[in-house]
């Protein structure tokens, strides 16, 4: 999958190899950003193990790699551990700083939203930190999540309160038919 402006870009499932490009980009995030709730970076060897944990329990967990680097990385999880939300996953985007902004993390949403309907699941649920991340809002939104809730003040990083924005997108029939 490519887009005009992203020549060369493959989307493809995450391999062994592309864990230390994704600690890189998840460190970043966690060490700077509001995305993402964790205070310190995990190692390598602890995102082997939840990426180990995703896959083996048949989580899409998708990279995009653009001449051999790793740009970005989604995967979609469990939302809750309780067996009544099996159908319900959590989508979660990181882009590397520098490639933000250029459609990279719309076309994995894409395709994770794609491959979690084709592994059978029902509802996505996106939830994002801090109600001013205005680009992942404004991302789910077009690719059809709706805002279901925001929780005020529900986290502490960087010396402040942040919110948490909830959005649900439907999979393949929804609610519409038994699991």
């Amino acid at each position: 999958m490519t887009a005009s402006n992203l020549p060369d870009l493959t989307l493809r499932r995450c391999e062994p190899g592309d864990i230390p490009a994704i600690t890189a980009i998840y460190a970043d995030s966690v060490l700077h950003g509001l995305a993402s709730f964790e205070l310190d970076p995990p190692s390598e060897d602890e995102m082997t193990v939840r990426w180990r944990a995703l896959m083996s329990a048949g989580y899409p967990y998708l990279v995009a790699e653009q001449a051999g680097a790793i740009l970005a990385y989604a995967y979609a999880s469990p939302y809750r551990p309780r067996p009544a939300y099996g159908g319900t996953v959590e989508n979660s985007v990181y882009v590397r700083k520098d490639c933000q902004g250029k459609g990279i993390g719309s076309l994995l949403l894409q395709r994770l939203i794609a491959e979690a309907e084709t592994a059978g699941f029902r509802q996505m649920v996106a939830v994002i930190g801090d109600s001013a991340n205005t680009g992942s809002i404004r991302l789910h939104e077009r690719l059809g999540f709706r805002l279901v809730g925001t929780l005020r003040s529900v986290g502490w990083k960087h010396r402040q309160w942040l919110d948490t924005v909830l959005m649900q997108r439907t999979l393949g029939d929804g609610d519409l038919s038994p699991r």
